[in-house]
């Protein structure tokens, strides 16, 4: 093992204290309060453990982000991703979406992509959570953010907004921002939404959490009642996981963004050319991405990162029920895991509704494991990794870790995780453990003397 998967699986370090985590999350006076009902409302939301990863594998989830991208820019790609999907998205107004997710679990042999999302929750919460556990300590400081990133993520996120503008309207002035979902204070993450309006606001701009169904599209324009007199919708940051806002209670929205008369992002071109479950088939095509002029290197990195991924059909029924225990089955637009199965916890009642349904069966990567304190006793609990990016770049890798079938937030000991990227030249100076995977580890508070530069 690296000394990354040593940590992970030997050190149940906790780095979490709840008023840095209270100072984070609470930035604006608007925000008064949030921590204690997230401890209400979401009591296993923040993990108090932070996920080690070899700078190995950082270079290699950039690189696979960066191959994705270009693979996902080729006019052939396009062309199919766009042929399945409905006509609104093949409307291209020039954003390229905000909070792409990259979804990874970490194998023997490297990072491999689970699912690549277009309308990727938590940035904020989990740029909010990492700076809390970095206050930890003055070393681990130097281990987590040697570059001191993490300060200004969230000016990066708003200059992220602001692209997405230009790209649409160039030169004009942003105005106003709408965080848009239906019923948005009943959503899981509704206290994110309240995260991003405070922090948009407290860059000047307009910023109000709205309801999908209480817009108008007018004139030429998007309306919401909130909105100063006689302004119209300039940008809405769209949280609905109607893709292609096909739900008639969005159709204001969709004639907006028909018409142009808002810029919307993440959009439904977004999600047809990335997140779309059966993309994950062709980008484990070799064969096809050489006939569509992908090159040699961007070959290779994606047969080293994607499993092997294919379409359900009743045609191959028996030979992937045969399978099973070796594949995961996703819906093609699901997203957060939802109607999402393990092969081996399969019934034939499901298996039925999967064969009736628009699935891809993905060969099975299980996640890798993190060593956590719980109580008085630790336990291991499964971990993927996201990277949040735009354009391409990794803005912020954060983790979650979990107990069950598939991603939850309903653990104890789990949920959102730091991502610590170990220095290149590290040394163990303690906590790793000797022989049991399960020994000793730090006391919570910090890891004063884990790391030794060398």
């Amino acid at each position: 093992m690296n000394l990354a998967d040593t940590l992970n699986l030997g050190c149940a370090c906790q780095t979490l204290e709840p008023q840095r985590l209270q100072q984070q999350l609470e930035t604006e006076p608007a925000l008064a309060g949030l921590t204690e009902r997230l401890a209400q409302s979401h009591p296993h939301l923040f993990s108090r453990t932070a996920v080690f990863l070899d700078p190995r594998v950082m270079v290699q989830i950039t690189d696979a982000v960066a191959a994705l991208e270009r693979v996902i820019a080729l006019p052939a790609w396009q062309q199919q991703a766009l042929a399945r999907a409905p006509q609104i998205a093949s409307l291209d107004h020039g954003p390229a979406g905000v909070f792409m997710g990259y979804d990874f679990h970490l194998a023997h042999e490297g990072p491999r992509l689970i699912e690549i999302n277009s309308n990727a929750g938590g940035a904020l919460l989990n740029a909010a959570l990492a700076r809390a556990h970095r206050a930890c300590c003055e070393s681990f400081q130097q281990v987590f953010d040697p570059r001191d990133t993490l300060r200004l993520l969230d000016e990066a996120f708003v200059d992220m907004f602001r692209a997405e503008w230009q790209s649409q309207r160039g030169d004009a002035p942003l105005r106003n921002i709408l965080i848009v979902d239906d019923a948005p204070g009943e959503q899981y993450l509704a206290p994110e939404f309240q995260m991003a309006r405070a922090l948009l606001a407290a860059h000047g701009l307009i910023a109000v959490v709205a309801d999908a169904r209480e817009l108008q599209c007018r004139n030429g324009a998007l309306w919401h009642p909130a909105l100063p007199a006689g302004m119209p919708v300039d940008l809405v940051y769209n949280r609905l996981t109607d893709f292609y806002l096909q739900d008639s209670g969005h159709d204001a929205l969709q004639q907006a963004y028909r018409a142009g008369a808002a810029v919307v992002t993440p959009h439904p071109r977004t999600h047809a050319l990335y997140a779309d479950k059966r993309n994950l088939i062709a980008l484990s095509d070799a064969a096809l991405l050489e006939a569509w002029g992908v090159s040699e290197a961007d070959r290779a990195v994606l047969h080293q990162v994607v499993p092997a991924t294919q379409r359900v059909t009743v045609e191959q029924a028996d030979a992937l029920w045969a399978q099973r225990r070796e594949l995961f089955f996703k819906p093609a637009a699901s997203f957060g895991a939802r109607a999402a199965y393990r092969g081996d916890k399969l019934t034939r009642r499901v298996w039925g509704e999967i064969l009736a349904g628009n699935y891809v069966a993905q060969a099975t990567v299980p996640p890798s494991e993190r060593l956590v304190r719980v109580g008085d006793a630790t336990v291991r609990l499964k971990l993927d990794l996201r990277a949040y990016t735009y354009r391409g770049q990794v803005q912020l890798l954060a983790a979650r870790t979990w107990s069950g079938q598939t991603t939850n937030f309903r653990t104890e000991g789990g949920g959102f995780s730091p991502v610590v990227v170990l220095p290149a030249r590290t040394l163990a100076a303690s906590c790793a453990p000797t022989s049991q995977p399960s020994g000793p580890s730090l006391p919570s508070g910090g890891l004063p003397s884990i790391f030794k530069q060398e």
